[in-house]
């Protein structure tokens, strides 16, 4: 029976991993700051990691700040990546963004650039799972485009994607053999930031406005209409933003 640590196993994909694992006979190992595990101080992993063969890192930063989102994806990275090299570990996997290395105005996607080049460098085996925005976040991204009671965002597209399906994927990677590279997961169909928000907003009875402004900065950065759709060799998942909807309470 393989061990897999779960790094940010107690959050929203992280929880999904480790029950996903679980379902198909293995061990995993919820590491986080709540389970006594702390990437960023390097607390806890020796133990965590010691009988590991696959760790997967779905951890995010606390803070969406500019630099402390590096920081932290920096600290935990550079922390983590020794650990398992000592532990003996044969895979390391990691979720990122799709469309990262397109926005460089953006902090957030900066940090998340500097945590792939130290995987790629480590030396470990590995795979990057890059995964579109999440339709669990969209409530989020209106709240940072929201000012007074308007909502300004672009009508970029993306193929955001269930959690759950990513989760999935994520799964699928760890299961695997290394890729040594990426893998793009997304969503079945491009629908526009601006039109992802007003559905879910209305959905929510929520009584903001949404602007299409082809000028307002997502995470800081401004978009085109296609910066954030993947390549071709993307992993399209199946459950649409509308099903999804439909199972979130309004």
């Amino acid at each position: 029976m393989a061990i897999f640590v779960v790094v940010g196993g107690t959050g929203m994909i992280g929880s999904k991993v480790v029950a996903k694992l679980v379902e198909r006979g293995h061990h995993a190992v919820p590491a986080s700051p709540s389970t006594g595990v702390d990437a960023v101080t390097g607390d806890g992993l020796p133990g965590a990691l010691a009988d590991a063969q696959v760790v997967i890192d779905v951890s995010n930063s606390p803070s969406l700040e500019d630099e402390a989102v590096l920081d932290f994806f920096t600290t935990s990275t550079s922390s983590l990546l020794p650990a398992e090299i000592a532990a003996g570990v044969g895979h390391h996997v990691a979720l990122s963004i799709v469309g990262a290395d397109q926005l460089p105005d953006s902090g957030y996607m900066r940090a998340k650039i500097a945590q792939e080049q130290l995987i790629k460098q480590s030396g470990l085996p590995y795979s990057i799972v890059r995964a579109a925005q999440f339709y669990e976040f969209i409530d989020t991204i209106a709240d940072f485009a929201t000012n007074g009671s308007t909502v300004r965002l672009p009508h970029a597209l993306i193929q955001a994607v269930a959690a759950d399906d990513v989760a999935s994927a994520v799964t699928r990677v760890a299961l695997g053999e290394p890729a040594d590279g990426m893998i793009e997961v997304v969503g079945p169909e491009p629908i526009g930031l601006d039109d992802l928000a007003r559905r879910t907003l209305a959905h929510r009875s929520d009584p903001r406005d949404v602007v299409t402004d082809p000028d307002a900065r997502y995470f800081g950065a401004l978009l085109s209409e296609r910066t954030l759709l993947p390549g071709v060799k993307a992993v399209v998942c199946e459950t649409r933003f509308s099903e999804w909807l439909n199972t979130v309470t309004s």
